[in-house]
């Protein structure tokens, strides 16, 4: 797993999302999915790719529904944003590496 990838919970989120120090794709997940254990691996690519501008968390929405009900996941994988405590983009479905790749440079 990449140093730049993070496993965050209902308890950590603030912290770890909303009051980070720089942008922060949320992965919204679960064992279950399909399509999300497809995204996994570019996760971990993106993660090393952009470890110094771009923070990546999984949140498994099984175990943190807090977090899931606040912002309204219906779907997984649910990709969202984070910059400056708010969400600056979204994306649902699993998507390939150059499709997950324009997401994040248009977004970040």
């Amino acid at each position: 797993m990449s140093d730049n990838m993070i496993h965050v919970s209902d308890g950590t989120f603030e912290d770890e999302v909303i009051n980070a120090d720089k942008p922060v794709l949320v992965d919204y997940w679960a064992e279950w999915c399909g399509p999300c254990k497809m995204i996994d691996p570019i996760l971990h690519e993106m993660a090393d790719e952009y470890g110094d501008r771009l923070k990546i968390a999984k949140l498994n929405i099984d175990q943190n529904q807090q977090v899931t009900n606040q912002f309204k996941i219906r779907g997984i994988p649910t990709l969202m944003i984070f910059a400056d405590g708010k969400v600056q983009g979204m994306k649902v479905g699993a998507m390939t590496k150059n499709a997950l790749k324009a997401f994040i440079d248009e977004t970040i």
